[in-house]
């Protein structure tokens, strides 16, 4: 079943710049991709100025379910360290070893905050038995072991590399200098001063029932549907909310007040801090990236999901887009991911 929701406020330039034939183009490529079966289940959720889109497919669902957002999860964990650092707790100078004492030997203890934040600290992304924990339904604290233990890649600043296992580290340090499990910590202070209602790292409280189900089939005990993987709150993966919420974390960015951080703070991660490096990449987000949509000005930040999810804002135009898909990325990003999102940056510019 499709649902759609077109809302609009006092025409304005900016609203008015929203063309209804490109977001039609969305819709299609979104519906043909439900006939067929090529996914399951999908939220659409586009805003530019006041004016809003949103659009669901698929068996029971509707506009408030929640996706599993993959690593659209990474910008909210690094959120939750900027709340420490603007409170004066934590700093992104501090090397990680100051927090988690274990993690050292080598060039180890060069490892900042801010090399973890921004995918330069040398980690690999995941660690070479990460299969084999996931199989064993292993607790976090196993992967927090295995990172404490695993080569760096190469020299901490000196290039980006992608690297889920440096955003644990980040999880890992909060968690201890708060006292308190980390996805309570991105409730209170990210999720609940954003009104993300439907936002939580894990299950929160919910059934995997009630959520968008992701395509996938078993694998040694485990994959993305599983009770152990829905409820582990992998900080760099396990956030579930619906595209909405999604959202409204995007337009924090694009217009950041006093609700979750300083606004200098939150507009330095939509920043890049990698000048003179292989790439670009803000604090938690993805920045000045072309992957979002063809049209997108070269200020657009967000991120991409394994599970078949991607979410951008562009300063430029104000717009967010947030597509929440069932299928995995690396089967429907050339088919349904990236389409969408350039049909969608074409209706903005």
């Amino acid at each position: 079943m499709l649902r759609r929701s077109f809302l609009a406020a006092t025409a304005s330039p900016v609203i008015a710049a929203l063309r209804e034939d490109r977001l039609e183009k969305a819709e299609s490529i979104l519906e043909q991709a439900i006939l067929w079966g090529d996914i399951h289940y999908y939220s659409l959720y586009v805003r530019q100025g006041q004016r809003r889109h949103r659009s669901a497919g698929g068996p029971d669902i509707n506009i408030d379910t929640p996706f599993l957002l993959a690593s659209i999860t990474k910008p909210m964990t690094v959120a939750g360290l900027m709340v420490l650092v603007d409170s004066g707790h934590m700093r992104l100078s501090d090397p990680i070893q100051k927090y988690i004492p274990e993690f050292k030997n080598g060039d180890r203890g060069k490892v900042t905050l801010h090399h973890l934040a921004t995918h330069t600290s040398g980690l690999p992304d995941m660690l070479p038995e990460n299969e084999a924990l996931r199989a064993r339904h292993a607790p976090l604290k196993w992967f927090v072991e295995g990172t404490c233990e695993v080569a760096l890649q190469f020299a901490p600043g000196t290039q980006c590399k992608y690297q889920s296992m440096g955003i644990l580290l980040i999880a890992e340090a909060v968690e201890r200098v708060t006292g308190a499990p980390f996805r309570e910590h991105l409730a209170r202070h990210v999720f609940r001063p954003l009104g993300m209602e439907t936002a939580s790292l894990g299950m929160g409280g919910r059934k995997i029932e009630d959520t968008a189900l992701c395509q996938v089939t078993g694998n040694d005990g485990w994959n993305w549907n599983s009770p152990y993987w829905r409820d582990l709150g992998a900080p760099w993966g396990g956030a579930h909310a619906s595209a909405e919420d999604v959202g409204k974390c995007l337009e924090y960015f694009l217009h950041p007040d006093w609700r979750m951080l300083r606004p200098a703070t939150a507009r330095k991660m939509i920043t890049d801090q990698n000048a003179g490096l292989n790439e670009p990449w803000g604090l938690g987000w993805m920045v000045r990236s072309a992957r979002f949509g063809k049209a997108c000005s070269e200020h657009t930040f967000g991120h991409w999901g394994s599970t078949g999810t991607v979410a951008w804002a562009d300063p430029a135009t104000d717009t967010v887009c947030v597509l929440l898909t069932t299928r995995p990325a690396a089967e429907s990003r050339s088919s349904v991911l990236g389409p969408v999102s350039d049909a969608v940056a074409e209706a903005a510019s």
